[in-house]
């Protein structure tokens, strides 16, 4: 059975540039890189920089990582600082942040996790939501 996310692969266009950005902005480590790619983690999250010509979507589809609430106002400062655009403004429960790397990925950084989230439902449910 399914236990977890084994590990997140993203196309990218320039692989040091990635390597740069996830290191040096997001705190991600880098393990090792070769001519089409990388390996990097952030504690139990495996990262693959893959080089091909990425596609990023128009529509919702994004990464969003968990930080802690005292992290979250420097880590946001720290993205902002390095130049990304931002692709969504928080509506929902939490502190969240949305942005894109230099790909255009869309990222999000959160403070939280579903236990909130399904708690603050209860109270502010979403339009036709039903609980299972």
């Amino acid at each position: 059975m399914i236990h977890g996310i084994n590990h997140i692969t993203i196309a990218v266009s320039n692989i040091q540039r990635s390597l740069d950005f996830y290191s040096d902005v997001l705190g991600f480590t880098g393990h090792v890189m070769w001519d089409s790619g990388a390996y990097l983690s952030q504690k139990d999250i495996w990262l693959c920089l893959s080089l091909d010509k990425p596609s990023p979507s128009n529509d919702y589809s994004h990464i969003a990582l968990s930080v802690q609430p005292d992290d979250f106002h420097l880590l946001t400062q720290k993205i902002i600082v390095s130049g990304v655009k931002i692709w969504k403004q928080n509506k929902s429960e939490g502190s969240s942040f949305y942005f894109s790397d230099p790909d255009g990925h869309k990222l999000e950084i959160h403070v939280g996790g579903l236990s909130q989230r399904l708690a603050s439902l209860k109270h502010t449910p979403y339009s036709g939501l039903k609980w299972l």
